[in-house]
């Protein structure tokens, strides 16, 4: 059965956050909030639990766009090549914020995602889900949560995603009512940055 949690983003609390830590590096798989749309989430180095996000999302792994959120900058040369400081500033610039960046991977990323040639990046401005990251010592593996409904693209109630989900993750994170917007991807890959979808970020960062 999985657990539903209620946390604050004001304050998380440390130990409820290590049983949500506890569940990923089992293999588990948590829905938890960011600053847009909730995301289902899982280890970045479990290999076996993002085959089962693909799974769920009826996707072949080496097609998948998943994201990688990061708690801070600190992560990026683990996974992406060197970036040059216009780059650079840009990140510091938007983030923590509602932004995906794309960015070229480098050599040492988790073998499940060798032969990507790039990654999305994701810092956002969620204090519960940079906790979680933070305390598991690396990015978690991340995908938003669509709805089937064509009015309501994402379920915004922690208590119905639990209701429709629970059966399929381990856990899901109560970190009050979520956006229904999701985060602004933006290519750095290519000589000038390419807005690949507008979502919650402003582009006056550009």
């Amino acid at each position: 059965m999985a657990f539903f949690i209620k946390i604050y983003k004001d304050n998380p609390n440390p130990t409820e956050i290590n049983k949500v830590v506890d569940v990923l590096k089992k293999g588990g798989l948590v829905i938890y909030p960011t600053d847009t749309v909730y995301g289902l989430g899982c280890d970045i180095t479990n290999t076996k639990a993002v085959e089962k996000i693909a799974r769920i999302k009826g996707i072949k792994l080496e097609k998948a766009n998943f994201s990688f959120i990061c708690n801070d900058l600190s992560h990026l040369s683990d996974y992406v090549k060197q970036i040059d400081t216009p780059t650079y500033k840009l990140l510091k610039r938007a983030l923590p914020g509602p932004y995906t960046f794309i960015l070229p991977g480098s050599k040492s990323l988790p073998k499940v995602f060798k032969k990507k040639k790039t990654v999305g990046i994701r810092v956002p401005d969620n204090t519960i889900a940079r906790a979680i990251v933070e305390a598991l010592g690396n990015p978690i593996i991340s995908t938003s949560i669509y709805d089937e409904d064509d009015v309501l693209e994402y379920t915004t109630d922690p208590e119905l995603i639990f209701e429709k989900w629970q059966h399929l993750v381990d856990g899901v994170i109560d970190g009050g009512f979520g956006d229904n917007y999701a985060s602004t991807i933006i290519d750095l890959t290519v000589a000038e940055p390419v807005v690949i979808r507008e979502g919650k970020g402003s582009l006056d960062i550009l």
